[in-house]
């Protein structure tokens, strides 16, 4: 689980995100970043009715924190980062979203100097 200190919980941090930060999409996600000033990254997640119903929804939201917290020592401090579901992720095994996250962390920069992932 990510630490309390390492998460996005205002409406209004996800929305200064989305719209002073920089986007990338992929098939099943879509993640903006935005430098925080601070000495780490912070993360947020997006999951809309669109996916699903709450049990779906609540379960594409704990596969997107896991894939995000198995790459999250890779990340490059002072970035809040949101991550938004798109509607095919309902229906895509988990080894294919911890993929997409490796990949649009990789595309968007967020990597920590010298751990490119291909």
């Amino acid at each position: 689980m990510l630490a309390k200190a390492q998460r996005l919980r205002k409406p209004s941090e996800f929305q200064r995100v989305r719209e002073q930060g920089r986007c990338w999409s992929a098939t099943l996600l879509v993640v903006c970043k935005h430098p925080n000033g601070l000495p780490i990254s912070r993360f947020g997640f997006s999951v809309s009715r669109r996916i699903g119903k709450a049990v779906a929804r609540n379960r594409v939201k704990r596969q997107m924190r896991e894939a995000v917290r198995m790459q999250q020592d890779l990340v490059a401090p002072g970035w809040d980062v949101v991550w938004i579901a798109r509607q095919p992720i309902g229906l895509a095994a988990y080894a294919d979203i911890e993929q997409t996250v490796a990949r649009l962390l990789g595309v968007a920069g967020l990597l920590a100097a010298g751990e490119r992932m291909e």
